[in-house]
């Protein structure tokens, strides 16, 4: 994570976000209507801090100036930008990404092992085919599989490259993020600390003197500076906003690196898995089919009915018992369905903690700004008096 310096610059601009990887767009939840537990409030303080991120933000709100118009309009403006730059490039690379073409390929890749089979056979002049001609058709219908299947090939390991990088990407996108969140939180700390004296000396100051001698210029001075204190409290709400959208881009990265990750491991099953599986299960079918001709050729045709009749027998059984197997197999496993309930059980709870988050402190920045206005307004009132 690189250094973060603050800076009260009105015309500073935010540092390029890094280019971002074309990442795969994320099935949407539908949230379910459960009750909201109670949530302990964070509170945005000093102990969110290192020693040296103390000294630096004690350091930097010495020096805001509430009164400086610019300074309030640009405060934290940088680490904004940050964050509307980072939400706005990862929102494109979901745009630009389809997961489609992957699926597109790895069904291509069924539909071509399936079609390596033995040539159909029709009416009865198919039992008495030549064997050589069975064999022959078999290794041609084999070839053309096989040159199609590793042009599938090809193009899934260029797929499982990207994704790997995408995904490799996407730690330093959380980084990022992470960075731009330490920021924010830097500068909403300082800016309390700020308000915090502005109200506790400067403000107090002005109450005592227009207190004191009465006089209406004295009394709007300290009118103006309360109205300052209260612009500057609603920019660091700001602030408080952009931190929330930071904090919600956090796991919202980490769900779309694992639906890269998840289809990676799909590919990798195919390549290393499937293909072989079905290489070795075609050596063993053309190995049949040559003992099959050797065999065929020293029998008699008045075998040929005894030798159709088992073969048909056990073909009967295999497709029989196949068929059984097929039939008592579960659709779905359930490991799938684990890990989905797993995974959607987790994205609804950290949804539902973010919105309670961030409902708690629009409420109480909403009570917070009816007190003070009502306070100045009392305060107001009693110098009028």
């Amino acid at each position: 994570m690189s250094e973060i310096k603050l800076t009260l610059d009105p015309v500073m601009t935010a540092e390029a976000t890094p280019a971002f990887p074309t990442v795969p767009e994320t099935a949407p939840q539908t949230p379910a209507v459960v009750e909201t537990p109670e949530v302990e409030p964070v509170v945005v303080d000093e102990n969110m801090l290192n020693d040296e991120e103390k000294a630096q933000v004690e350091a930097f709100a010495k020096s805001i100036d509430i009164t400086n118009t610019n300074q309030v309009l640009a405060y934290g403006a940088g680490a904004q930008k940050n964050i509307a730059d980072f939400s706005e490039g990862a929102l494109d690379a979901v745009r630009t990404k389809d997961l489609g073409e992957i699926g597109e390929t790895l069904s291509s890749l069924v539909v071509q092992i399936k079609s390596c089979q033995e040539p159909e056979k029709k009416g009865i002049g198919g039992l008495f085919q030549k064997k050589k001609n069975e064999l022959e058709a078999m290794k041609a219908n084999y070839a053309k599989a096989e040159s199609n299947v590793d042009k599938i090939v090809d193009v899934l390991e260029s797929h499982q490259v990207t994704l790997m990088k995408d995904a490799a990407l996407y730690d330093e996108m959380y980084n990022l993020n992470l960075q731009y969140y330490k920021e924010l939180t830097m500068y909403i700390i300082a800016g309390k600390k700020a308000l915090e004296e502005a109200k506790s000396v400067k403000l107090e100051e002005l109450r005592i003197k227009a207190e004191q001698t009465g006089a209406q210029e004295d009394a709007q001075a300290y009118n103006d500076y309360a109205n300052l204190i209260t612009r500057f409290e609603k920019r660091i709400h700001d602030l408080e906003l952009t931190r929330m959208i930071s904090i919600q881009m956090g796991p919202q990265t980490r769900l779309l690196q694992n639906n890269d990750t998840l289809m990676v491991e799909k590919i990798q099953t195919s390549l290393t898995n499937t293909i072989p599986l079905w290489k070795s299960q075609m050596v063993l079918a053309l190995g049949i089919e040559h003992s099959n001709q050797a065999t065929a050729a020293q029998r008699e045709v008045t075998e040929m009915t005894n030798l159709l009749l088992k073969q048909n027998a056990d073909k009967l059984k295999i497709a029989t018992v196949e068929t059984a197997k097929e039939a008592e197999r579960s659709i779905v496993d359930i490991e799938t369905l684990k890990h989905t309930n797993e995974q959607l059980i987790s994205t609804l709870d950290e949804v539902m903690q973010i919105q309670a988050e961030g409902a708690q402190k629009r409420k109480d920045a909403e009570v917070e700004l009816g007190r003070i206005e009502g306070e100045l307004k009392q305060k107001l009132l009693e110098l009028k008096g």
